[in-house]
């Protein structure tokens, strides 16, 4: 019985990670500028690989490979926000301008 919720329990953190990952996938194709396509990207992704590693790690889980999926959950956690605020910053300070809606003025 035990052995049944944790399979359910997998599918489902699995499935929360694709349907995130669809998410951001979206937002990379339809959103208007650099800096919210970066913005869905880095959270989408981030919480879906968080979710789908969860999963995994659950899979897995009396055997030493969960602790090293949770090592791994870890970085992408503390690398996967870092990298699309470095991607922003560096959009900024090389002077991309932000999508404004036509008549918007610049603040």
């Amino acid at each position: 019985m035990i052995e049944l919720v944790a399979h359910g329990v997998t599918v489902a953190l699995a499935t929360g990670g694709g349907l995130f990952f669809l998410a951001g996938t979206l937002g990379l194709l339809r959103l208007p500028d650099f800096y919210t396509r970066v913005h869905a990207v880095a959270k989408c992704d981030t919480v879906g690989t968080g979710l789908i590693l969860l999963a995994l790690a659950l899979h897995v889980a009396p055997h030493p490979e969960a602790l090293k999926i949770l090592a791994l959950l870890v970085l992408v956690l503390l690398s996967s926000p870092t990298s699309g605020h470095a991607l922003a910053r560096a959009a900024h300070d090389a002077g991309l301008e932000p999508w404004r809606t036509p008549g918007e003025a610049r603040k």
